[in-house]
């Protein structure tokens, strides 16, 4: 069963309760690994000067956010993503935490009208 590794854990740490019960559901049926957990105002300034994001503010600055991708990360295979974050949404619900997958931003199921896909993020509302 996969399981998150040392680096993964350190990245969650200060994320919010929640989210982290959601994400430990995913591992246990796909292995992932986590990128991003909190950041800081500075990071996040940092990501927008380089176009990394869109928003000065994120929820990552408050711990209701996680950027993460299917192990081992493939940026080509986006079924992997899209089933991650299909996967995420199902537990989340279970769980009774909505999450918000940024490959479909308004949750409406619709993945082609998304005017920016994030693959790799997730976040709480």
């Amino acid at each position: 069963m996969p399981r998150f590794g040392k680096r993964s854990k350190e990245r969650l740490k200060g994320v919010d309760t929640k989210l982290v019960n959601v994400l430990n559901a995913l591992i246990k049926i796909m292995d992932v690994t986590i990128i991003e957990g909190v950041r800081s105002a500075e990071r996040q300034e940092e990501l927008l000067k380089k176009k990394a994001t869109k928003t000065k503010y994120s929820k990552h600055m408050e711990g209701k956010a996680v950027d993460l991708a299917p192990y081992p990360i493939d940026w080509d295979d986006r079924e992997r993503f899209h089933y991650m974050g299909g996967m995420l949404r199902g537990i989340g619900h279970q769980l009774g935490t909505p999450v918000r997958w940024g490959g479909d931003w308004d949750s409406d199921g619709e993945i082609k009208d998304n005017s920016f896909d994030d693959l790799v993020h997730v976040e709480i509302k």
